[in-house]
């Protein structure tokens, strides 16, 4: 192992969310998580204030809503968080030309190789700077540690969290190590730990004065060996800067089981192509085809296909990944679905066409013709997610606070202006439409964005509407203005401001500009039709705005 502490690792604080706080000044501060919003969906990440409540990485998104039922539930922005990811290892890669990514928001770092770092000095030296130019860069914070090895160097980050900087000193690793719980070394999972738990063995302290012997006994050879390595503070795995992908796959989980086995069959077929584009963007081809099924149960069966050489033609691949399924009984239903390749290569076996079976053509019922066309981009261009960009041809651009019911809430921000106004539009409004994220830092050349103002070229004039107010949108809730003298009666509710999301049944949006100062407020919000909305729009599209006017 080196006798300095030049292997820097970064981890991004709460990335996903943290992102959607930089980019949405009314969630600052608040409960933040970010993944599927569907009745199966997982977390992916969630903001510090939402961990308070329990909620993590991984959780159930059901369960996540019970533990945080008044967090932001937001699905995840990919195209935004790769280009951020890019800003942050460029500037490692400015560090040393070592740089290994582990995911979107962490990777390590040979300062050494570099000549970045050759001592404690120099190595807290780099890591400062390093935190300072991504805070300038993305207005992001990350935790850096920085040891003598990946392991130490990985803990130390873990230590540093949220937005710091632990150094590991050579000769103090394994004090430092002894009192930590044996689930703190990577490697060591829930079932491990449970292990060595019933052996007796809870600490570092204690792996290490097991003994091999003890811990090949218990976990075999290879992990037991590694296991007992790393207690005694020893990890000479290098930083490596390419990683060997080893498969590439696509999977989906449906919120609700399949169980008609044509349109099984059409969700494979899609899930090849999407395997396949994945595939031509890496420059790869793959000899292997592997289907993936979880039934109702949540029995999962894995069915593989090697073909006698690597390819990345679509008509092949559908053709393995069909001929997989024939062998799979989905007769109780299908909850997740998922086609890979490995065995990869980067070059294809030109006479592969004749592997593919002779297309079949097959009458398709009429529904399912319209469930396949329900499929295409064009027709999911109107339904509105929490948290996806927007803009607006009077107003601006903004992004989706919720929806239902026909209707789509909308909070007028950008990254750089003050908490925004929200209003309600029809989903179908033509004014209203998908926009690309914003830079979460402003370019000085160019002037940020002021949202939630008119862009309709007539500079300087107000909104039309009474006393200058902007238009109403649709089934607004009602301002009810009471004097101050019914205070005492009502209590401290007179002064709040309740409503609800259009999830819920209304569009809970006020718009102050009708109320007098001082008055006393209370929104009469009324469904825009009367019922509940659907459960999807229930279970996908209710941000939940923390501080915002849901009972």
């Amino acid at each position: 192992m080196r006798n300095a502490p030049t292997i820097l690792h970064l981890d991004m604080d709460a990335f996903f969310a943290a992102v959607e706080q930089a980019s949405k000044p009314s969630l600052r501060g608040k409960a933040v998580v970010v993944g599927g919003l569907g009745p199966r969906g997982v977390v992916a990440t969630a903001s510090y204030e939402a961990r308070v409540f329990g909620v993590h990485s991984a959780m159930p998104m059901a369960q996540a809503r019970r533990l945080a039922p008044n967090a932001a539930y937001l699905v995840p922005r990919f195209t935004l968080y790769r280009a951020i990811s890019e800003q942050v290892m460029a500037l490692l890669r400015e560090l040393s030309p070592l740089v290994e990514p582990l995911s979107l928001d962490e990777a390590f770092v040979d300062l050494e190789a570099g000549g970045t770092a050759w001592d404690e000095e120099s190595a807290r030296r780099a890591g400062e700077k390093l935190r300072a130019d991504i805070r300038a860069v993305t207005g992001l914070t990350g935790s850096v540690g920085l040891a003598a090895s990946k392991m130490l160097a990985k803990i130390a980050s873990e230590q540093a969290k949220p937005d710091g900087l632990v150094l590991i000193e050579p000769g103090t690793e394994r004090d430092m190590l002894a009192p930590m719980p044996v689930r703190t070394l990577p490697g060591v999972g829930p079932a491990t730990g449970d292990h060595l738990r019933r052996a007796g063995i809870t600490t570092v302290r204690e792996l290490a004065e097991a003994g091999e012997d003890e811990l090949v006994r218990l976990l075999g050879k290879a992990h037991g060996q590694a296991l007992y390595a790393m207690a005694h503070a020893r990890d000479e795995r290098p930083v490596v800067a390419e990683r060997e992908a080893k498969s590439v796959s696509v999977e989906d989980t449906y919120d609700v089981d399949i169980h008609d086995r044509l349109r099984v069959g059409l969700e494979v077929q899609r899930l090849a192509d999407r395997c396949v584009r994945r595939l031509r963007g890496a420059g790869l081809s793959g000899r292997t085809i592997v289907l993936k099924v979880r039934r109702y149960d949540f029995s999962t069966l894995t069915r593989s296909e090697t073909l006698r050489g690597p390819t990345d033609d679509p008509a092949v691949i559908r053709e393995a990944a069909a001929r997989l399924l024939d062998s799979v009984d989905t007769t109780g239903g299908v909850r997740l679905l998922g086609v890979g390749v490995s065995g990869l290569a980067d070059y294809t076996q030109e006479d592969l066409f004749a592997q593919a079976m002779p297309v079949r053509v097959v009458e398709e019922p009429e529904e399912a013709a319209v469930e396949a066309e329900a499929e295409q981009p064009e027709a999911a261009e109107r339904h509105w997610r929490a948290g996806q960009d927007v803009r607006h041809a009077e107003y601006g651009p903004g992004w989706v606070q919720g929806s239902g019911l026909g209707r789509v809430t909308v909070r007028f921000e950008t990254p750089q202006s003050e908490p925004g106004r929200v209003r309600t539009f029809f989903v179908d409004d033509p004014a209203l439409s998908s926009a690309d994220p914003l830079p979460l830092v402003a370019d000085p050349s160019h002037p940020p964005t002021r949202p939630g103002q008119p862009n309709s070229g007539r500079q300087g004039a107000p909104p039309s509407g009474r006393h200058g107010a902007p238009p109403r949108t649709p089934e607004e809730p009602r301002v009810r203005v009471e004097p101050r003298g019914r205070e005492e009666s009502r209590g401290r509710e007179d002064s709040r401001v309740r409503g609800e999301s259009p999830a819920r049944g209304g569009d809970g949006v006020l718009d102050e500009a009708r109320v007098p100062e001082g008055a006393n407020l209370a929104v009469e919000a009324r469904a825009p039709e009367e019922g509940r909305a659907p459960d999807e729009a229930q279970a996908l599209d209710g941000a939940g705005i923390p501080g915002e006017s849901h009972p």
